[in-house]
């Protein structure tokens, strides 16, 4: 496994990804100046502006890493000669997997970094109320980064099946846009206020709720912006969610992996 990390790794820098990532790093040069037009909580638009800013990085990333890599691995007939050697299907796409998730947050704390520059920039040139949390603020980009491994991961199950790569691509935006609403409607299905649902659509609506991941257990931008206080016993329980639900993806594509015919 540690060699399909290795070859990973190296194939990823090969495509030139670095190249992006500098792009977008710079783009927080201009984040000072942007959260300056507002007349009050410059620190805190400046805060949401990088949060948001590295999370579109890891989406983007997570799209064109997940989305098309194991898949274009057996488009070009690469997976043909990886494993005719000693090794299964399974060690192979984790492999696969854990190279593509350590880039990413490898990536996710190098922009942190370059975040929280730019931050303590912007809170020195305009002092803001409340100092920041700093600790939050890097924890939200830790969970951030373990949200989009796990998107990562449903695309790699994608691709463990698809034969073009809409699938994986147009199959993870999916994922991405349901992960993130999932909590907000079984909030509202769920509600005693809500009228005119029946017992049998709370139902569905539950079991859609646990069965689809809910991106938004890992969301802290607002905690880490207003300085909400987070309790510790909630990032054990997104930690223990993480794992598991990250755990049982992986499985599942490894075993549709090692099923399927490849010609």
């Amino acid at each position: 496994m540690l060699n399909h990390f290795a070859i990973t790794l190296k194939s990823i820098i090969r495509d030139r990804i670095f190249h992006g990532i500098i792009f977008s790093a710079l783009i927080f040069l201009l984040i000072p100046s942007v959260a300056s037009l507002s007349m009050r909580q410059v620190t805190e638009l400046a805060m949401t502006l990088s949060l948001s800013l590295i999370s579109f990085v890891l989406l983007l990333l997570s799209l064109f890493l997940g989305g098309t890599h194991l898949w274009r691995d057996i488009e070009r007939r690469y997976t043909y000669s990886v494993l005719s050697w000693p090794t299964s299907r399974s060690v192979f796409l984790v492999g696969k997997f854990t190279g593509t998730a350590v880039f990413i947050f490898s990536v996710a704390l190098l922009l942190g970094i370059v975040a929280s520059l730019t931050v303590l920039i912007t809170s020195g040139l305009y002092p803001p109320e409340r100092p920041v949390v700093w600790d939050v603020f890097f924890l939200a980009i830790i969970l951030d980064a373990c949200k989009y491994i796990l998107l990562v991961a449903f695309a790699f199950l994608f691709s463990s099946v698809a034969t073009s790569f809409f699938l994986p691509i147009f199959g993870t935006i999916c994922i991405y846009f349901v992960g993130n609403a999932s909590q907000q409607v079984y909030d509202y299905v769920q509600s005693p206020a809500t009228v005119g649902i029946s017992s049998v659509t709370r139902t569905a609506a539950t079991f859609v709720y646990y069965l689809l991941p809910n991106f938004s257990a890992f969301d802290l931008k607002v905690n880490a912006v207003y300085h909400i206080p987070v309790h510790g016993i909630g990032i054990m329980l997104t930690s223990a969610y993480f794992v598991t639900y990250l755990s049982i993806v992986i499985a599942l594509a490894a075993l549709l992996f090692e099923k399927r015919e490849i010609q």
